[in-house]
């Protein structure tokens, strides 16, 4: 079992409020407080759990600054009041932060019974694939 110290514990109770503020934000026709709530709290419960040094090593890297003025982009257009724009930036921004994590996670859902049985059918094996390599999303 993997330990948490208390402020990871925070973090993960906050980042996981931010998710479902965003969430429910898009699910209420991008409701721009709820987003703006919802992507406070994430920011700011990534950085309860890794650390703000390595959060900020994380977003200001050389080689992911497209990524990281997308993404903290969107969340400046969604506080500024166009919450539409705001995600579009942000999922832009989102995945290119995050693409190399990705091989990982379809990997492990492909291990998963149920959703690894869905991953392997004919149409959306091929989609999962090329999410699946990280160097076509530039």
């Amino acid at each position: 079992m993997i330990s948490l110290t208390d402020s990871q514990k925070i973090g993960m109770g906050l980042t996981g409020f931010g998710v479902f503020f965003l969430f429910f934000g898009m699910m209420l026709f991008f409701d721009k407080a709820l987003l703006a709530i919802g992507n406070i709290l994430f920011v700011s419960g990534l950085s309860f759990v890794i650390g703000l040094e390595r959060t900020f090593r994380f977003f200001f890297q050389r080689h992911k600054v497209k990524a990281t003025s997308f993404f903290l982009g969107g969340i400046l257009v969604v506080l500024t009041g166009w919450p539409i724009i705001g995600v579009v930036l942000e999922i832009y921004g989102f995945f290119l932060l995050f693409r190399g994590f990705f091989p990982v996670a379809v990997g492990f859902m492909r291990r998963v019974p149920v959703l690894g049985s869905f991953l392997s059918l004919p149409g959306i094996r091929t989609l999962v694939d090329k999410v699946g390599e990280s160097n076509n999303m530039v």
